[in-house]
């Protein structure tokens, strides 16, 4: 019972330090859909980043449609534009001409990243996403992604402002983002 306190606690002292931590996110250098290079600049506006991979049965597709309705809810509700980006972790598999239309389909305004696999190892190290290539089937070559997923909020600017976990209700996501980006401009 004491180990589960301690646990409790640890994780309350890092969601309520989430936005002022330094250890996660950073400068990048990616490929867009369109083949353009773009940092974490590039945007102008406030993000959703996500990190996945185009051939997930289910999950990835069922976040990237809650980060779509998220933005959107936002936007219409809020006034607030928040850019939702998809970064693979398949770079391997997942093209630029293959992310536009994958990313199409949940959003006109969704951003698809890819890049070399160790500009791929460097963002996901900078943001401390797991993902891991794991063999399947009987053929040579096949495979499936094994991952975190985590959602993370960026400012203007590309910095790390917070992030959510998948069992977090989009209302309160929303919530969330409305609060994170209020208290970043008011420079807290």
């Amino acid at each position: 019972m004491k180990w589960l306190m301690v646990l409790l606690w640890a994780a309350m002292a890092a969601s309520s330090t989430a936005a002022t931590r330094t250890d996660i996110g950073g400068p990048f250098q990616l490929t867009n859909q369109n083949g353009q290079r773009v940092t974490e600049r590039s945007f102008g506006e406030p993000a959703l980043l996500y990190f996945g991979f185009m051939t997930c049965p289910a999950i990835c597709p069922t976040d990237l449609s809650k980060m779509a309705r998220i933005s959107r809810q936002l936007q219409q509700q809020q006034g607030i534009t928040v850019r939702p980006v998809f970064v693979t972790i398949d770079p391997e598999r997942d093209t630029p001409k293959k992310l536009k239309a994958y990313v199409n389909y949940f959003a006109s305004d969704f951003v698809g990243l890819t890049g070399s696999a160790q500009e791929i190892a460097r963002i996901t190290d900078a943001y401390h996403v797991y993902y891991k290539k794991v063999p399947t089937g009987d053929q040579p070559g096949q495979y499936m992604m094994d991952h975190s997923t985590l959602l993370f909020l960026l400012d203007s600017q590309g910095r790390y402002l917070k992030h959510f976990g998948r069992g977090l209700d989009e209302k309160e996501i929303e919530k969330q983002v409305v609060a994170a980006l209020a208290d970043a401009a008011a420079g807290r």
